[in-house]
């Protein structure tokens, strides 16, 4: 006769090494030598007895470790069995225990987001407060604007971006400022001459655009 019901699930059984764990009757935290998901994935056996999970184990250190409840004595006979795949049905992994390396690349979709980080993504953050005195840029400002107040003035640095960076720049007052350019090339947008300084017109705003870390291209309210 034909078997009947659900059909039979796959999965795998790996007997963790864990010969590097010392059981000294005090310790009760212990490498697992891989990371699992869910302490519900570890069958556990302590001198012939099947350990329950929750309650005699814990997983620790995002599912790299297992912490026992009472510490195993010295001499304790421990082992443990991953069971990985199908095998008993969906498991769902403990709270943190999920790392970036576990998520196929491109695989997360900007709908998936959270409201906080969608707008992050959908807006140009300020980097820190308006700058009233001479300010040199710093990676910090990567990806942000800076508001340039009365007094301020911004230095470009040389040999501190990378290639596709970029930092955008306000000038929020009623005169021009000036833009330092220490870095080795600077070009206006548009045109071929290596600028050593360019003016920021009022209430302008500019995008620094860095093609090396020697090389950037201004656009932007600038001369």
């Amino acid at each position: 006769m034909a078997y009947i019901g659900q059909s039979i699930k796959n999965g795998t059984f790996s007997v963790l090494d864990t010969s590097g764990n010392t059981y000294n009757g005090s310790n009760t935290t212990f490498s697992l030598g891989t990371q699992v998901g869910s302490a519900a994935q570890l069958l556990v056996s302590h001198d012939g007895v099947i350990q329950k999970p929750g309650t005699d184990y814990t997983l620790a250190s995002g599912g790299a470790s297992i912490t026992f409840t009472t510490a195993p004595a010295s001499g304790a006979s421990i082992f443990i069995v991953e069971i990985s795949g199908a095998v008993g049905g969906t498991i769902t992994p403990s709270d943190d225990s999920v790392t970036t390396s576990k998520i196929n690349d491109n695989a997360v979709s900007f709908a998936k987001l959270d409201s906080t980080n969608q707008s992050f993504i959908k807006s140009i953050p300020q980097s820190g407060s308006a700058k009233t005195s001479s300010y040199t840029l710093t990676t910090s400002d990567i990806g942000s604007f800076i508001e340039v107040g009365s007094s301020g003035a911004i230095t470009i640095p040389n040999s501190t971006f990378s290639a596709g960076n970029a930092i955008s720049l306000f000038n929020n007052t009623t005169g021009n400022i000036t833009i330092t350019c220490s870095i080795t090339t600077a070009y206006i947008a548009g045109a071929n001459t290596d600028e050593s300084s360019v003016t920021l017109a009022t209430r302008g705003v500019a995008t620094i655009l860095f093609i090396s870390g020697t090389v950037c291209v201004i656009s932007g309210n600038v001369s």
